[in-house]
């Protein structure tokens, strides 16, 4: 069983994937450039966790909360781009660049 579990802190946010009797976690960060776009730049699974599919399972919890909260997603880390491409139901939460500067 996976625990996904999002914090914020202003602009940016991390989803964390706990497994019961792991101390390690599997991460999914990003930002907000404005209140309707999320830019996902990295993904993060240690090896202790690999093979249980706690990569798919951050990238699938970002793009629910993307469609139940009304924002577009950025793909800036690979594995997030990777992951969507192979849904192709997910291609109207994806937004592929911001226009502001700041994120370049």
């Amino acid at each position: 069983m996976i625990e996904i579990e999002l914090q914020e802190t202003g602009r940016n946010g991390r989803y964390e994937a706990r497994v019961p009797g792991y101390y390690e976690v599997g991460v999914l960060t990003y930002r907000r450039p404005d209140a309707r776009t999320v830019i996902a730049d990295h993904t993060g699974v240690p090896d202790s966790l690999g093979g249980r599919g706690i990569g798919q399972a951050l990238v699938e919890r970002l793009m629910s909360d993307a469609r139940a909260r009304d924002f577009k997603v950025v793909p800036r880390c690979p594995f997030v781009r990777a992951t969507a491409e192979k849904h192709p139901e997910w291609a109207d939460l994806l937004k592929t660049s911001t226009t502001s500067t700041k994120d370049a």
